[in-house]
């Protein structure tokens, strides 16, 4: 571990999940729920998702302090039949109602073929990969959508930001040993989460990502509420957005649209975000192994295409991720100093032992 102030440091994932686990119990949530939560999100930094991880413990901690999120919920399944359910998640952590939730999904996909589990009165749960890819463990393909936290899309054309991010993921399984394809990404050009990393670091966004309410380049992230983000493709990202939220708001009983908390600037009214996530039983459609080695035999015809000049090399869907998962994994997790800052404040404040020490 790297301890000048000056410098980044770098953590293991038990140290991220000990300092993690020990601010949500001094909060009130229960030790085994805790540890549970502190594993998503030191599995979110370990593989790269910067903006999902522990860069989020403060914000979520204010929201409990304030009383905006259930720390012992009663989470359950509500409706359900062979290949659905739906989850009330009474207002607890999104990390631990999506677990439940994927859960169910790849326990009804084990003899339904395929399981489709929709969640209502969730909150925030971090990246999308993080749900897509339990399925992974047992041999199925996952799918994940989520109706984002905040609204930063207006509809086409318009300036009411009425959309949000509206994240989607899946998972597929390659060759024993290699990368599975991992596609996770926002209905935005980039996340907002990245914006707020970018806020905190004093960085600047590249053009691309934010416009003003004038359509001008918005360049600044301390100034992005003058603004929002940009769908991507244009208008197709719009309608993607519009139909995840309809899929895992409207379809769940979940906030959507106007009726989305914007829990960035709001830190006590509880959101009832709307999640859903998928399981695919791939044996119900071919043996497992025949499907892996389809997979490779793709993987190799995209990498040895034809490249435009100055291209290296063909990336696939979550090489990205792979990559930072074994880099971090091995040398631990990077954290800079204006995160620094903020932890110890945190850990100050909670009375807790502060990261690392």
């Amino acid at each position: 571990m790297t301890t000048s102030a000056s410098k980044t440091t770098r953590f293991t994932a038990t140290q991220l999940e000990t300092f993690i686990a020990s601010a949500f119990q001094s909060v009130g949530l229960p030790a085994t729920d805790a540890r549970s939560v502190a594993q998503l999100m030191a599995q979110a930094d370990i593989q790269g998702s910067e903006g999902h991880g522990i860069f989020r413990l403060p914000q979520y901690i204010r929201r409990i302090k304030a009383g905006a999120v259930n720390v012992k919920p009663n989470i359950r399944v509500e409706r359900e039949a062979a290949g659905m359910a739906l989850v009330n998640g009474d207002n607890g952590m999104g990390h631990l109602v999506m677990k439940f939730a994927a859960e169910r999904a790849i326990e009804k996909a084990k003899t339904a073929g395929v399981a489709w589990v929709g969640a209502k009165w969730s909150n925030h749960a971090g990246p999308a990969s993080l749900y897509s890819n339990m399925p992974l463990a047992h041999n199925m393909i996952g799918l994940y959508m989520a109706v984002g936290s905040a609204n930063h899309l207006p509809p086409w054309g318009g300036i009411d930001m009425l959309l949000s991010t509206n994240p989607l993921a899946v998972s597929l399984p390659a060759g024993e040993g290699k990368a599975p394809i991992v596609l996770d990404m926002a209905t935005t050009v980039a996340a907002y989460g990245k914006v707020k990393t970018k806020a905190q670091r004093g960085e600047m966004m590249p053009e691309g990502w934010m416009i003003d309410r004038e359509g001008n380049p918005l360049t600044d992230p301390k100034r992005a509420n003058e603004g929002f983000l940009l769908p991507i493709g244009g208008y197709k990202g719009y309608g993607l957005a519009l139909i995840i939220g309809l899929l895992c708001g409207t379809l769940n009983g979940a906030a959507m649209g106007k009726d989305v908390i914007d829990f960035n600037a709001d830190d006590t009214s509880v959101t009832n975000t709307g999640h859903s996530i998928v399981a695919i039983n791939i044996e119900s459609f071919m043996p497992l192994v025949e499907f892996r080695k389809q997979v490779d035999v793709l993987v190799a015809d995209l990498r040895a295409s034809k490249r435009m000049p100055g291209v290296e090399r063909i990336r696939m869907p979550g090489e990205g991720s792979f990559n930072a998962l074994k880099s971090n994994t091995k040398s631990g997790v990077a954290m800079p100093p204006s995160l620094m800052q903020a932890l110890d404040k945190l850990a100050a404040e909670l009375g807790i032992q502060p990261l690392g020490r």
